[in-house]
């Protein structure tokens, strides 16, 4: 008896050394793709920038200057001057720390909203499930951005109703598949064991079922990071969010339309910064969606 145990967890132990590797050198054969490797190094860049930025030898970036306005590209401002005399690339590197900020808060607001409403959905089943994808169904006849300034314009102007209002809206099309992968758990054996077992309804879906969507949700997760940051920095653009003088990349391209045409460096370079956070974000997410989503076949494999 006792020998038959220890050669059980032998096998246990094999598998999950089995599996292990296999995941390393799944990683490793990740990080080898040039797209992946480019948006880990552009996100984490980003998050170093945006978590050291208090700290760096930078100008205030909000201190007005107004001889030193519309400065040119030099040694002593690397990006130049907007137009009131402020550093151009102080503010860029502060707004990456609030648009960041930003992102996760709204993240994790409407991921939140959509597990609880997602998982709910789908395990209950029956008129819950009804109810819940009503409502779904109805917030996704209108478009996300367009509900979200909505809401935006009836909380008023701020940077903290913004991301409640991108929150409050961003959670739907997650919500739905969410609860697809959710019924799917729900017919696996390991939750019909644990029902037999005597397992309440909450310990199943904490302890077997939202473990075992956990691959799904972060590929969600991470493919929406991009679309998040250009949808607070639209509705930055559109005066709903941040505040002057706020260094946020979507006010200060709405600060700088008026320079359009004397200084276009004022606009080019917060579009660049937004263009590099999003483009670092979905190429991060495509890799992590092959790595973590077992139904993604890569090609040559």
């Amino acid at each position: 008896m006792a020998a038959n145990a220890q050669h059980a967890e032998g096998r246990v132990d094999a598998a999950d050394t089995t599996v292990g590797s296999r995941r390393r050198r799944q990683w490793t054969a990740l990080l080898r793709e040039p797209g992946t490797a480019l948006g880990l190094f552009l996100v984490v860049s980003l998050l170093l920038a945006g978590l050291l930025a208090p700290w760096l030898p930078l100008d205030d970036p909000t201190e007005i200057d107004l001889p030193q306005r519309l400065l040119s590209p030099s040694t002593e401002h690397l990006l130049g001057t907007d137009h009131l005399g402020r550093d151009t690339f102080s503010r860029i590197v502060h707004g990456a720390r609030m648009t960041l900020l930003a992102a996760a808060v709204t993240l994790a607001l409407s991921m939140t909203i959509a597990l609880t409403v997602g998982i709910l959905s789908g395990y209950h089943g029956g008129w819950l499930d009804t109810a819940l994808m009503g409502v779904v169904d109805l917030l996704l006849a209108f478009p996300s951005l367009i509900l979200a300034l909505a809401v935006a314009g009836a909380l008023g102007p701020g940077l903290f109703n913004v991301l409640l209002a991108a929150g409050a809206v961003w959670w739907v099309g997650h919500a739905r598949i969410i609860r697809g992968v959710t019924l799917g758990a729900r017919q696996m054996e390991y939750v019909t064991a644990a029902r037999a077992a005597g397992a309440g309804n909450l310990r199943i879906i904490l302890r077997h079922i939202a473990p075992n969507i956990l691959g799904p949700i972060i590929v969600i997760a991470s493919l929406d990071v991009g679309w998040i940051i250009l949808g607070i920095a639209g509705l930055n653009f559109l005066g709903l969010g941040a505040q002057p003088p706020t260094p946020e990349w979507g006010a200060m391209l709405n600060d700088a339309r008026p320079h359009l045409q004397t200084a276009p460096r004022l606009l080019l370079l917060p579009g660049a910064a937004i263009f590099v956070a999003v483009l670092g974000f979905n190429l991060l997410g495509d890799g992590l969606r092959d790595l973590l989503d077992p139904r993604t076949v890569r090609q040559g494999n």
